[in-house]
């Protein structure tokens, strides 16, 4: 598919000549107001995101949870009618990057220096088909065009794997799919960072470690990089020349180069993060109320020269101080995800001792005022370009499904995930298929029942609606395992019971197709927590074997399940797992929402 060239502006990203700096005090999380700046010091401002995911599109605020900030309100009298709304004060539609960039030049009006715009990291990668379908081409484009300066790698930059990251950041024209839109990618304009994934062959990171700018005299060191658990969560085909290394001591090791260099102000790019006791809210987004999360102990390693980590991963919005290896509070951030927030970090920087004397950090929400012109004509051109594919009618369905926790069993069985499933055996029992897990992970939005705005009607659902829930492009794999081996995987969906542990201590319960029931009891040891394993009414035998299907990220041992690598006789379908969804719910719709009955959770 050809389409016609559209013209991009974009704007100038780099800085030249450097001079020196250091550390001293900060300020507490919040505040708003600009502080004055010192006799002989320069304020230096820096706006981050992260996990933007390519949310280019300005969604309804009632579509999901990725297009608000705040919780939906029923204000309709009439019970037997829907009609959930955001509703300031406590709830904002937010994002889409027409409203991101308008934001950003906003906050960048507020400063008489160059403004620094960085990122956390998973620009790209579980993406919507607005930028999916060109493989995340124009989230680059329209990256470039707000002006953003540094990013972090995430893990999602890895789910076509590193030459096709290393392709994001150089441009050239895809290798299978070629110049989709009509004209060569020319790629970032931004530097990405890696300071922790180094190739095998020779240790060195795939991008650089860190980088340098200079604002008004004030020199500044930027390290980025992604988690250590990687590899965990992206298909391993693409990871495979390359390791991913500790994060604090890759922190460590860059902020030694960069005081080397007579770089003293530090800020950390990191995709890793935590999460608040507390619900995403626009009284929240400033807050660190019962914060935990893993970026808590990476911080609390920190060499002391470190001054702020910007961090990610976990999609919620933060503000924090938490302590680093000296046992000094440091400033911690997050701006939840999909271009919703962006934080606006004031540093004032003294430069006759180099140091930051203070930092101010506040989280924004991006308000739907006013939309950056450049910005939408670049979604626009992607909306026509897709349109055909993305609001064609693939199925129906019969009512919402979803993942959500009210489509949720107690046992951690979804509604949609049932069909997912249900989809995926469906589409391998050509070659004999028996039965089908899927990773909840994989599925990133709900069905609505509802007509979209596109106007397909209710109960329909177009190809940009599946496309949604299934982003990944997985393939459809069918391998051989005993009954033993498919216990031994169902062990794993606890943190504590696989070998390689999970990010964030999670447990993972994997979706099963119907006609394929068991039970669990996690009260008992690791081994012994699955009981009643039936598949059609008959006790699965330990040592027959049978043909399972999954995604090829599981097949790998995705999400912390080695014992899927057991498999034998791998089968690819010939298409993705979004391919198979779209042709069950046309095959077989309209289809109603999983019984939630498979998975019975005990005692």
């Amino acid at each position: 598919m050809v389409f016609n060239r559209l013209t991009i502006g974009r704007r100038l990203s780099w800085f030249a000549a450097l001079s020196m700096l250091a550390l001293v005090a900060v300020a507490a999380p919040g505040a708003i107001a600009k502080p004055a700046t010192p006799p002989g010091s320069v304020n230096v401002q820096l706006l981050a995101i992260n996990d933007f995911h390519g949310t280019l599109e300005a969604l309804p605020a009632t579509a999901s949870s990725g297009n608000r900030v705040g919780n939906l309100t029923d204000i309709d009298p009439n019970p037997a009618v829907t009609n959930n709304q955001c509703v300031a004060p406590t709830c904002y539609p937010a994002g889409g990057v027409a409203y991101l960039a308008d934001a950003i030049k906003n906050l960048e009006a507020t400063n008489p220096n160059r403004t620094l715009v960085v990122s956390a990291g998973d620009n790209i990668g579980a993406t919507p088909l607005l930028s999916a379908a060109f493989h995340d081409e124009p989230t680059i484009e329209a990256l470039n065009m707000l002006g953003l300066d540094i990013s972090a790698v995430g893990n999602h930059e890895f789910d076509e794997g590193v030459t096709e990251l290393l392709r994001m950041q150089n441009g050239g024209c895809h290798p299978v799919d070629g110049c989709q839109t009509g004209h060569t990618f020319a790629g970032a304009d931004f530097q990405f960072l890696a300071a922790n994934v180094v190739y095998k062959n020779n240790g060195k990171s795939i991008f650089p470690a860190y980088k340098m700018r200079s604002v008004g005299g004030a020199k500044i060191g930027f390290i980025g990089l992604t988690l250590e658990g990687t590899p965990l969560i992206v298909s391993a085909n693409g990871i495979q020349s390359v390791n991913f290394l500790d994060e604090a001591d890759s922190i460590n090791a860059a902020t030694a180069a960069l005081k080397a260099k007579g770089v003293h102000t530090i800020v950390v790019l990191l995709h890793e993060g935590g999460a608040q006791s507390v619900g995403l809210t626009p009284s929240t987004i400033d807050t660190c109320t019962g914060f935990s999360g893993a970026v808590a102990g990476i911080v609390a390693q920190l060499d002391d020269e470190v001054d702020m980590v910007i961090s990610g991963h976990t999609h919620n919005a933060y503000n924090c101080m938490l302590p680093n290896a000296a046992a000094r509070t440091i400033p911690v951030s997050s701006a939840s995800s999909f271009g919703r927030l962006v934080t606006d970090i004031d540093m004032t920087i003294n430069r006759s001792t180099d140091q930051p004397t203070l930092i101010s950090v506040d989280n924004n929400i991006v308000f739907r005022d006013n939309a950056d012109a450049d910005e939408a004509a670049l979604v626009s051109y992607y909306k026509t370009a897709i349109a055909p594919i993305a609001n064609a009618v693939v199925g129906s369905i019969t009512a919402d499904m979803g993942r959500s926790l009210t489509h949720l069993s107690a046992a951690g069985e979804s509604d949609l995930g049932d069909v997912i499933a249900d989809a995926q055996l469906a589409y391998t029992q050509s070659v004999g298929a028996d039965l089908a897990l899927m990773n909840p992970g994989g599925i990133r939005n709900d069905l609505a029942y509802l007509s979209s705005a596109v106007g397909e009607g209710d109960g329909n659902v177009t190809y940009g609606e599946a496309f949604a829930v299934q982003p990944f492009n997985n393939l459809v794999v069918t391998q051989d395992m005993t009954g033993a081996q498919i216990k031994a995987v169902l062990e794993q969906q606890w943190a504590a019971c696989t070998p390689p542990g999970r990010s964030g201590g999670a447990t993972v319960i994997l979706q099963i197709s119907g006609g394929f029931t068991y039970s669990y009891d996690s009260a008992q040891p690791c081994g012994s927590r699955i009981s009643s394993l039936m598949l059609n009414a008959t006790p699965l035998g330990m040592a027959t074997t049978y043909q399972v299907t999954m995604n090829n990220f599981l097949a790998d041992g995705g999400d912390s399940f080695p014992a899927f690598t057991a498999g034998t006789n791998r089968v690819y379908a010939a298409d993705f797992d979004v391919d198979a969804l779209a042709a069950y719910l046309g095959a077989y719709g309209p289809v109603a929402p999983g019984p939630m009955n498979r998975i019975t959770k005990l005692p």
